[in-house]
């Protein structure tokens, strides 16, 4: 699975502005609501949800919201670049500054879990997260996350 399959150029914020981990999520459900049609207290409900079970800060300044929502049609994500990192209560206790949000129907199962893992591994690589971190241009971002997989070799 390709991030391209989940991410569209309009999915990408170049410099999200937002003071607490509550704000980042609050602009994301605000952001995501527009394009797939659903209301954004339901999708920030979803995010805030996971989020009381343990969060999704997985270290190194990057956390990857995520959630299920019944009425979705197909596994949507989004990205945004953080203009000032903020305190996500990461595993490493380490500020975040590039977040994923996934969102994924109800019964997407495996493939939630897939997406989830791809979006791991792409950001968990320091070329890829650095160059990330360089750039406020939504294209090269796009780019950047949307390279194929053999592009990303480690």
């Amino acid at each position: 699975m390709d991030l391209s399959d989940l991410l569209s150029l309009e999915a990408v914020v170049p410099a999200l502005k937002a003071n607490s981990k509550k704000q980042v999520l609050q602009e994301l459900a605000g952001r995501v609501a527009a394009q797939i049609g659903l209301p954004e207290r339901e999708i920030f409900d979803v995010l805030q949800q996971r989020e009381r079970l343990g969060s999704t800060g997985v270290g190194h300044g990057v956390a990857i919201p995520h959630g299920k929502l019944a009425r979705l049609p197909k596994l949507t994500g989004l990205f945004a670049r953080l203009e000032k990192p903020v305190d996500f209560e990461a595993i490493d206790d380490l500020p975040v500054d590039l977040v994923f949000m996934l969102l994924a129907p109800e019964g997407a199962g495996a493939d939630h879990l897939k997406a989830l893992a791809r979006i791991a591994r792409v950001l968990r690589d320091s070329s890829i997260a650095q160059k990330l971190r360089a750039s406020t241009d939504p294209v090269a971002l796009f780019t950047v996350l949307t390279q194929p997989i053999s592009s990303h070799a480690a």
